[in-house]
């Protein structure tokens, strides 16, 4: 078996370090940092604009074919 460098090391008395997996966990988590709640607001927009492009193309087609079909 391959010795992996990243894995819990015993420490000196024999035992697994304990902060071992605690420093990897703390690596990827913000403890301090207040979670944010207006960044889903802002792209709540991004879906309305595509909502109203759609009701747009929808309204040129079917006047384009009503167009066709009366001329």
């Amino acid at each position: 078996m391959a010795h992996n460098p990243h894995a819990p090391q015993p420490g000196p008395e024999g035992t697994p370090d304990p902060a071992g997996s605690t420093q990897m966990f703390r690596a990827f988590v913000d403890e301090g940092e207040p979670q944010r709640h207006a960044q889903p607001a802002a792209t709540s927009s991004g879906p309305r604009v595509g909502v109203i492009a759609a009701v747009v193309a929808v309204v040129v087609v079917l006047g384009a074919v009503a167009w066709l079909a009366l001329s």
